[in-house]
């Protein structure tokens, strides 16, 4: 099979997987946030009052959540998925994984797992560094580049990183859209 055949079907594949990555993200509501700066790809956002629906992290983490918005939940209330999944947590509370539940929700269902809590993740800013790779492959690397960054800036930090996943588990590693986000310490 001739070169140019080969290389105009990788190309093709290629340039789909990434539009496909970028259609099926652009499918949901994502978590809000206004960016306050930008610096070589490091940015400053501040992020409202969000309200998620959070598991232990391990196991099932996933379906859990997944069953609790697709009617898993005492009213039987279909959820609409929303962009990111969280994950976050090092310290006696252990890792946790959180779908953010939509804005235009008035009433957050009570969860039929016990083991699914609803909770308020609390407005404030965070420094954010977007990075592309496979989970848990590229997190440490991305969470000392930001916390190198913040270093330069002379900014404290409050709390344990926190990883945010845009794609589903099946997009190739160099199409994902990762962010590590780390909340800022309020100055006094």
């Amino acid at each position: 099979m001739p070169k140019w055949i080969v290389v105009t079907v990788l190309l093709s594949v290629v340039v789909l997987g990434f539009a496909g990555c970028q259609l099926s993200r652009a499918g949901y509501e994502s978590a809000p946030y206004t960016v306050l700066s930008c610096d070589r790809g490091f940015e400053l956002r501040h992020y409202p009052v969000l309200r998620i629906a959070e598991t232990p992290s391990g196991g099932d983490d996933f379906m859990r959540l997944f069953r609790y918005i697709s009617k898993g939940n005492q009213s039987e209330t279909k959820i609409a998925m929303t962009t990111p999944v969280f994950m976050g947590g090092a310290g006696a509370g252990g890792r946790t994984m959180s779908f953010v539940l939509p804005e235009k929700m008035e009433e957050m269902p009570e969860p039929k797992n016990l083991q699914v809590v609803l909770r308020r993740m609390e407005a404030g800013e965070f420094a954010v560094l977007r990075f592309r790779g496979k989970q848990q492959e590229s997190d440490g690397v991305a969470s000392q580049a930001l916390r190198a960054w913040m270093a330069e800036r002379k900014l404290a930090s409050s709390g344990a990183p926190l990883f945010a996943y845009f794609d589903p588990p099946w997009t190739p590693g160099p199409l994902r859209r990762n962010e590590v986000m780390i909340r800022l310490a309020l100055a006094r």
